[in-house]
């Protein structure tokens, strides 16, 4: 018996590249930081 053809490994799914642990998004940190940035007290002492 003879193993199948093997694929091309160049060629495969780029959806495939995105798979690995899982996280937070690039946007989501930026959201976040400027969310913290907004809850900071100021020095005039409005928020």
């Amino acid at each position: 018996m003879t193993l199948p053809k093997r694929r091309n490994p160049v060629a495969r799914s780029p959806l495939l590249g995105k798979g690995g642990a899982h996280g937070k998004s690039q946007g989501a940190l930026r959201r976040r930081a400027r969310m913290e940035l907004a809850k900071a007290p100021t020095d005039d002492g409005t928020g």
